[in-house]
C-alpha cells in the first residue's frame, strides 16, 4: 500500500524524521544520565554518606 503525501511528502517526512531522532537522543540522554546517577550514587554509599531522610526525628546529627 503506496501513500500519497502529495507536494508535501518531502516536508512530511523530515518533520517526523526530525522528531523521531529527537525522541532517540532524549532516550539515550536519559540512559546516560540514569547510569551517571547511579555510579554517583553508588559512590556515596561507599564512602558512608546516607540520607538525612533516612534518619528517625529522635536521631542526634
Amino acid at each position: 500500500m503506496m501513500m500519497s503525501l502529495g507536494p508535501y511528502a518531502s516536508f512530511i517526512v523530515t518533520s517526523y524524521a526530525a522528531a523521531a531522532l529527537v525522541v532517540v537522543i532524549l532516550i539515550g540522554w536519559i540512559a546516560l544520565d540514569y547510569r551517571s546517577q547511579t555510579e554517583r550514587l553508588r559512590e556515596l554509599d561507599r564512602s558512608g554518606v546516607t540520607r538525612r531522610s533516612g534518619r528517625s526525628a529522635t536521631d542526634t546529627p
